[in-house]
């Protein structure tokens, strides 16, 4: 089976309108809010082959989504594509995973022309078959109401999700339980690190990925200019640093125990 990105998820339980604040400051195109029929709400960053949900709950709501109240704030999903579900499900109890039925569910989704109604089928491995999080594929049966054109038009110039980093205490053992999952192609790496390394390459930016034993902690994007993020992360004052060649950018989004690599 081999492991396509289909998107990574923030979880930002009830500080949605926050963390949507910041992401466009930064400069991201975001879609409108999305009301999921499970009781959480979303918005989407787009790029051409995958996206990155900032999924929360909604304030007053008479239905929470349970997996978002018990998940950790910060990087809380690591999503495959699937072409066909309930293939993908066999496959994964063949190798042995504890997976959960196929849920399906939708959400509403706001367009100049009207509203719409976007369509999804997940496959989840039961809860804590990862110690970083959430991991689990996705299969769109209405892609066109997620790869919106007009939402991959970022003023940063952000233009991919490559990569994302794991800190684990083991990352030779965690790194054999994700090889079961499937190969990634070479557009996205999964890179699995001791806490040691992490702080190597993050430097003091590291402290606020969170300390858990085993997490998802960053996550690599890729833009021809980093400086253009720089001077927003400035502006908005968050911490960062870049090195000296103007290649390697590292902001912190403190409140959300994430870091976003940025490299050119």
């Amino acid at each position: 089976m081999s492991g396509v990105l289909d998107h990574l998820v923030i979880n930002t339980k009830f500080d949605t309108d926050a963390v949507f604040d910041i992401f466009q400051a930064l400069g991201f195109t975001l879609s409108p809010r999305g009301y999921h029929s499970l009781g959480s709400i979303n918005h989407v960053i787009v790029f051409p082959q995958s996206y990155l949900e900032l999924v929360g709950l909604p304030v007053g709501g008479e239905r929470l989504r349970q997996e978002i109240l018990d998940s950790p704030i910060g990087i809380d999903g690591l999503v495959m594509a699937s072409d066909d579900p309930e293939k993908t499900r066999n496959t994964l109890l063949e190798k042995g995973f504890d997976v959960q039925p196929v849920q399906r569910f939708s959400r509403l989704v706001d367009l100049e022309e009207g509203e719409r109604m976007a369509s999804f089928a997940t496959v989840r491995l039961a809860p804590n078959s990862f110690a970083a999080g959430r991991v689990y594929f996705c299969h769109h049966v209405t892609p066109e109401l997620v790869w919106r054109s007009a939402w991959m038009d970022h003023a940063n110039g952000v233009e991919a999700i490559v990569g994302l980093t794991i800190v684990s205490e083991s990352p030779s053992s965690t790194r054999a339980r994700y090889a079961k999952l499937g190969d990634f192609d070479e557009s996205f790496q999964i890179d699995i690190i001791d806490a040691s390394t992490f702080h190597e390459r993050f430097g003091s930016l590291a402290i606020y990925a969170g300390d858990r034993r085993e997490h998802f902690a960053a996550i690599t994007l890729r833009t021809a200019s980093p400086s253009t993020l720089r001077d927003r992360a400035s502006s908005q004052g968050l911490p960062h640093w870049m090195d000296k060649d103007g290649h390697r950018l590292v902001i912190a989004l403190p409140q959300q125990a994430t870091l976003l690599e940025i490299l050119s």
